[in-house]
């Protein structure tokens, strides 16, 4: 409460400082043009000149804040430039009682006076019909910036909103799809059911609080994706190979959380699982000038007709792509020869 107080005191502060400069250099700037008319000292033309000008910015100033009320259908800048239309001749007038001597000339007949009067009556108002239009402009361009700032804190807060319920989505996603190809491998009595679940066990401890996190990079992706990559070829040991080639270079660039993680899944559920064959998997990583290439080959049963699009995985992984980097971010799914699918993202080499 106490630092809005004082940010607003300094702001009546600069907007008074701001208008005595105004009317200072309106002041002078009027002198300067009557030297040529005017028959007294120059130091006395200036000093009428700021003292009229001074007066003009006061009674501005004054109007706008008082009266606090108007009555209906008066616009306040209105009430404002007239007031200095009217303050203008008295205080010229005011001024030249006050500095004439006695059996000095009438006002009217005073060509000095006269000719001052005559300029604070044409300069005064305009210069407050500026002030006040220069002023609206202020006020919109706040006004704007304030609905610009507002409207990008509403976008921000959907994009966190969405940036949520995507990641609830990932994590059930990826644990249902584990825990039934475990579920599967002990159906038929694998005696290396045991093995697998002691390391499905380790490995979920590590890998459920990533699932948290809104930035990862390709190193602790590829801690992600190996062990479980081990898992599967526990599962399918006949049925699953896997290759991994990584260009050290993209190690630090970062990434939306398991998005190496979602694209080795959908290959291994959607590619190798419905294969009686199996196949190979095949993950390349490489850097192309600022730009990181992530590309995971199967060679399993590849894009299927049923499959109108992508899967909920990759789905909602295109999804986070976009909500973070944008369209400086691509998503491809193509079939592989002579068999499988290819799956390629493309994003900013970011560290």
């Amino acid at each position: 409460m106490a630092g809005d107080n004082r940010a607003k005191r300094a702001s009546i502060v600069v907007k008074v400082m701001r208008r005595v400069a105004v009317a200072l250099t309106v002041s002078i700037a009027v002198a300067l043009l009557l030297l040529t008319l005017y028959s007294s000292s120059t130091p006395v033309l200036l000093l009428r000149a700021i003292t009229i000008g001074l007066a003009a910015t006061a009674v501005f100033s004054l109007f706008e804040v008082w009266p606090r009320r108007l009555p209906r259908g008066i616009e306040r800048w209105i009430l404002q430039v007239v007031a200095v239309g009217i303050a203008m001749p008295l205080t010229v007038f005011v001024m030249h009682r006050l500095a004439s001597p006695e059996g000095a000339r009438p006002f009217f007949q005073d060509h000095d006076w006269m000719l001052i009067w005559i300029s604070a009556v044409l300069v005064a108002p305009w210069t407050a019909v500026a002030t006040v239009v220069r002023q609206k402009e202020a006020i919109v361009r706040a006004q704007t910036l304030t609905f610009a700032l507002e409207r990008s804190e509403l976008q921000r807060q959907a994009l966190d909103a969405r940036w949520h319920l995507l990641q609830a989505q990932v994590a059930p996603h990826f644990l249902f799809n584990t825990l039934a190809n475990v579920q599967a491998l002990i159906d038929v009595g694998s005696p290396h059911a045991s093995a697998v679940l002691r390391s499905l066990t380790a490995y979920l401890r590590a890998a459920v609080p990533l699932l948290d996190e809104t930035a990862a990079t390709i190193d602790r992706e590829l801690q992600l994706v190996r062990p479980y990559l081990e898992l599967m070829q526990m599962r399918i040991p006949d049925r699953l190979q896997y290759t991994m080639n990584v260009d050290p270079s993209t190690l630090n660039v970062r990434c939306p959380p398991t998005t190496l993680l979602t694209l080795v899944e959908n290959a291994v559920r959607h590619g190798i699982d419905p294969s009686e064959e199996g196949g190979r998997i095949d993950v390349d990583i490489r850097r192309s000038g600022e730009r990181c290439v992530v590309r995971v080959t199967d060679t399993g049963v590849g894009l299927r007709q049923s499959a109108c699009g992508l899967g909920t995985g990759l789905t909602t992984l295109r999804e986070r792509l976009q909500l973070i980097l944008g369209d400086s971010a691509r998503l491809r799914l193509t079939p592989n020869a002579p068999r499988g699918a290819v799956v390629e993202i493309e994003m900013p080499a970011q560290t």
